[in-house]
């Protein structure tokens, strides 16, 4: 029974020995370490990773023939599965399974550890061809019951010393008088490194004759890296990544699965995404583990580009029934991959992986797949499949990617007016929807003929429009108009629009021809004065009786919405005028009125230096000026109440390094929002830098203010009562305020609150107050009012 059993141990060493040598042999030509018996090379070999096929000439090993042999000789329980015998990776903290056998030593010099995952084993260095074996970590290993890291310790001794043979029973327990070391392997078996560190100086001082084993030192080191390694990674100093896997190169192999995707994702964060591919490639290439190379794929999906991940999936493998390894993951992939496409219109995507997301939105139905779909059609501009994508995506979620995807495809299709009814529910979702229904819009006004609109819609762009200050479409209010022969209104609507954008040449245009039309010499000659210098065409004014010009808002860029510029003008005939019952009745600056006159926006005294506004009134991009001279065009732009565009002053002046600059843009940038009416923007831009008490205090009490305003106008009075209740504990309430949470009261049929708020209003002498307690008694006593 005992020799058979010699046998059979001696046959799974000998085929452990093949396959450990096999992974350090990939290992040394993948990254550069030497031979057997040669010194290692240059630590930053490893920089330098050319991923190349496994050394030729060794033969295909059968992992799990070997595991089952192993199994024979550790008995029940069984070890964990491997795909290979030096799968098994040590952490930090607790031990791990088996590691693969070290290098052989083919001259007495000391033997450099082969990998981190390798249980500890102490070694001395070798003083004679056959030089006696340390068994200290196989005891200890018996001792302990742990038979994965037994038999591992069996192979890696049978591949430094091949004529050494394994005791008969490797379970039993010899007597080891050495229990000082046998305390040490159990430090190390804890990870409790440190501690072991100290048990070993402290024994040296103890001791000045006693050496610790060699490879209890080297398999220590190693420990420790492969520790500073993960915690340099989780805490994302990608750089020290880098550098500790250079430094120890042990640590680079299948059985550290774990460190390699590490260091791949290191070498990519760190701008070396060739060197992060390689990596990738590695494993591949040599590491069998069907879950862990499926793994692979899948990270480095997320952090490598469509390109070189079609050179990682080309180093697939065919499965036994004919399929492919990665057959299961390949769905996700498509639409990763699709999701690149739709963020780079350059970027062409393999027909096969559209083919595939095609069927998945057709079989699964998922409205995801079909916006994927929608975008990237749109963004190479096949604007009718778009359509039908993004048909298909709102069937089953209308959503607000959705709308504006479709609503984007109409408008390159000249379809406006269903664009503008697509976006209209979505328009304030957020900043790329609000320029898609106002380009919507713009471009609906522009149509030629002009489109014969509802007065509910004309209705509720003019209140989009004059809410956005949005001038393209103000200033096609004023075309629309003039089309209709109501020259009145259209010149009303190019100043409200030049009002917004003094600046805006075409929306001067069409007021000078406008008020050319209405007689207006004066006008026309302030105009010119105005432009000269700056616009040929409006100086040189001569025959308008056939001006009609023809601007048309190009849709936001596909992909990178952005606010949008009117179209230069061009010339063409007039338009046949629509019957005169046809009439434009909104007039610029009309407002939804409500029962309670919305209160003024908070004023607030802004501490700082003086400033100039001259240099303002043109349209320049902000980010192109410093720091500081942005700050001072964003007051200087508030001054003359352009706030949108002081907005993105305000923003580059955040760049700024100096604390003060920053502190002011933040500041006046949430002025800015909330002059917009933007409450939730202006509360985001308080917190890009710090403000003092004042500051905050103000900002917090105009914010409260405004949101309590726009629940009011959404007809949220609740809401509305509870953000006045906030302000109130900042600020005492101000007259307006107090109207309106009487209205709130009154709306939400609280009568008797309403009345005690409208006479301690009305005591002030607010006529607004007093209006309030008209309108509760024209509601409880209608019969005694008129």
């Amino acid at each position: 029974m005992k020799s058979s059993l010699l046998a059979v141990s001696a046959a799974v060493v000998v085929a452990t020995l093949v396959t450990g040598l096999k992974d350090r042999a990939a290992l040394q030509e993948k990254f550069g370490l030497g031979a057997a018996g040669k010194p290692a090379p240059e630590l930053m070999m490893m920089g330098r990773i050319k991923p190349t096929d496994a050394p030729a000439g060794n033969p295909e090993f059968n992992a799990q023939l070997v595991a089952d042999k192993i199994e024979a000789i550790t008995s029940p329980p069984p070890a964990p599965d491997r795909s290979e015998p030096d799968a098994a990776a040590s952490q930090p903290a607790a031990p791990r399974t088996a590691a693969p056998p070290a290098q052989t030593v083919a001259h007495p010099a000391p033997v450099t550890p082969p990998i981190v995952s390798e249980p500890p084993a102490p070694q001395q260095a070798a003083a004679a061809p056959q030089p006696a074996v340390d068994e200290s970590a196989l005891r200890y290993f018996a001792s302990r019951g742990d038979k994965v890291r037994l038999q591992a310790e069996i192979s890696r001794l049978q591949a430094l010393y091949p004529n050494w043979v394994p005791p008969a029973d490797p379970l039993a327990v010899p007597q080891n008088g050495d229990k000082q070391l046998e305390a040490m392997w159990q430090l190390y078996s804890d990870g409790r490194y440190a501690e072991l560190r100290k048990a070993v100086a402290d024994r040296q001082a103890a001791d000045a004759g006693w050496q610790p084993p060699a490879d209890l030192l080297d398999r220590l080191d190693v420990a420790e890296a492969r520790a500073r390694l993960l915690n340099a990674s989780d805490l994302k100093q990608y750089a020290t990544v880098v550098d500790i896997a250079a430094a120890t190169p042990s640590l680079l192999t299948c059985s550290e699965i774990d460190v390699l995707w590490r260091v791949a994702e290191a070498f990519i964060q760190t701008e070396r995404a060739q060197r992060g591919q390689d990596a990738y490639t590695y494993i591949l290439k040599n590491c069998t583990n069907p879950a862990e190379r499926q793994a692979t794929v899948e990270k480095a999906s997320t952090l490598l580009a469509y390109q070189p991940m079609q050179a990682l999936l080309a180093l697939e493998r065919p499965a036994a029934d004919g399929s492919k390894e990665f057959d299961a993951i390949r769905d996700n992939l498509a639409r990763r991959f699709m999701a690149e496409g739709d963020d780079d219109p350059n970027l062409a995507i393999a027909p096969d992986y559209i083919a595939r997301l095609e069927r998945l939105a057709e079989t699964e139905g998922l409205a995801s797949d079909a916006l994927l779909l929608g975008w990237y059609q749109l963004r190479r501009n096949n604007d009718a499949d778009a359509e039908k994508w993004f048909r298909a995506a709102r069937a089953k979620q209308d959503s607000a990617a959705a709308s504006q995807g479709l609503a984007l495809a109409l408008i390159a299709r000249k379809a406006p007016e269903e664009a503008e009814d697509v976006m209209f529910r979505w328009r304030a979702n957020s900043d790329d929807a609000t320029a898609t229904y106002l380009a919507a819009t713009a471009n609906l006004m522009a149509l030629q003929p002009p489109a014969d609109l509802a007065e509910e819609v004309l209705h509720r762009i003019a209140t989009e429009v004059i809410a956005r200050k949005y001038v393209p479409t103000a200033q096609q209010f004023g075309w629309y108009a003039r089309s209709l022969n109501q020259f009145q209104t259209a010149a009303r609507w190019f100043e409200t629009a030049l009002a917004w954008k003094p600046d805006d040449e075409p929306s001067a245009y069409g007021l000078v021809i406008t008020r050319e039309q209405l007689s207006d010499r004066k006008g026309v000659l302030d105009l010119q004065r105005a432009w000269a210098g700056r616009s040929s065409r409006i100086t040189n004014l001569q025959d308008t009786s056939s001006l009609m010009p023809n601007a048309v808002t190009p849709p936001p860029a596909k992909g990178g919405l952005v606010a949008q510029q009117p179209a230069q003008p061009t010339q063409r005939p007039p338009a046949e005028p629509l019957p005169a019952e046809r009439r434009v009745t909104l007039q610029p600056g009309a407002e939804v009125v409500v029962r309670a006159a919305r209160p003024a926006m908070e004023t607030m005294t802004v501490p700082r230096g003086p400033r100039q506004t001259r240099g303002c009134s043109t349209t320049i991009d902000a980010g192109q000026l410093k720091p500081a001279d942005a700050l001072s065009r964003g007051w200087c732009l508030m001054d003359i109440n352009r706030p949108m565009e002081a907005i993105s002053a305000f923003e580059a002046a955040l760049q700024s390094p100096a604390r003060k600059v920053r502190e002011d843009a933040a500041y006046g940038q949430s002025l800015a929002y909330l002059r917009a009416g933007l409450s939730g923007n202006a509360a985001v831009a308080a917190t890009k830098a710090p403000q003092n008490r004042q500051r905050a205090a103000e900002l917090q009490v105009a914010i409260l203010a405004d949101r309590a305003l726009s629940a009011f106008d959404a007809g949220r009075y609740r809401e509305t009562l509870i953000y006045l209740d906030q302000r109130a504990q900042l600020q005492q309430e101000r007259i307006d305020l107090m109207v309106l949470r009487g209205y709130c009261y009154l709306n939400l049929k609280m009568y008797g609150d309403a009345t005690r708020i409208f006479e301690a209003a009305a005591a002030t002498g607010s006529r607004d107050a007093a209006r309030g307690l008209a309108d509760v008694r024209n509601v409880t006593h209608p019969d005694t009012n008129n």
